[in-house]
């Protein structure tokens, strides 16, 4: 069975209105083209759940530069100027959560747990609003998971069941938000038989996978124009 979809195919399960987790780190890592394709298909009001807002005009931070987006939740915006802005402006819902911690919701999504503990921002602004817990006689945040409808991820290689190979720091966040995702799409630089990787290679199991698309790749010197 090969899971190998056409790119139009493959952006008509992400619809205006739904989460969207996005793997990634600055842009390095994120799929440009299935967020190409989002763009091209004028899709809308996303919550979007990935590390930062990007930049301006690479990867993720072209949604939040088109107001594709209603919500975000992130690590931080500051490479993004825009994010900000729509911000001030009450155009963008923002919902920062410490990296760290961010990244644990994302794994706890992806396997089930019902959430996680940590002292980070136990005392601070971070807390506000959020479930505390005494263990051993130390405070704890109650953090709750991630998960999203879709998510989609960037691979230098993919099998045709999904498995996946990353490439170098494009790594990052790419297998933990392949795993959170109710669907989950992989664009790939590469995409060969089932049997053709070498399994000690492998990141990201197929099963996480439910759809693969070959990436037409990026001109990144357009996009930091």
């Amino acid at each position: 069975m090969t899971k190998v979809r056409s790119v139009g195919d493959a952006v008509t399960c992400i619809k205006s209105g739904s989460s969207l987790m996005v793997g990634g780190f600055g842009g390095i890592g994120n799929p440009p083209t299935l967020i190409k394709a989002i763009l091209e298909n004028g899709i809308d009001e996303l919550t979007l759940i990935c590390n930062d807002a990007g930049f301006p005009y690479v990867g993720i931070g072209q949604l939040i530069t088109e107001g594709r987006a209603s919500k975000l939740v992130a690590s931080h915006i500051g490479s993004n100027p825009n994010a900000g802005k729509f911000m001030h402006e009450n155009k963008l819902d923002i919902e920062f959560s410490p990296q760290g911690t961010l990244v644990e919701r994302i794994r706890a999504g992806g396997v089930g747990l019902g959430g996680i503990l940590t002292d980070i921002g136990v005392d601070g602004l971070v807390a506000e609003g959020k479930e505390k817990m005494i263990v051993d006689g130390k405070p704890f945040l109650i953090e709750k998971p991630l998960t999203a409808d879709v998510s989609i991820v960037y691979a230098k290689k993919a099998d045709e069941f999904g498995n996946l190979i990353f490439d170098k720091s494009a790594r990052n966040t790419n297998p933990l938000v392949a795993m959170a995702g109710t669907l989950t799409i992989a664009e790939a630089d590469e995409i060969v038989p089932v049997g053709e990787l070498d399994p000690e290679e492998i990141v990201t199991p197929g099963a996480f996978v439910d759809m693969v698309v070959k990436s037409e790749g990026v001109n990144w010197t357009w996009a930091w124009e």
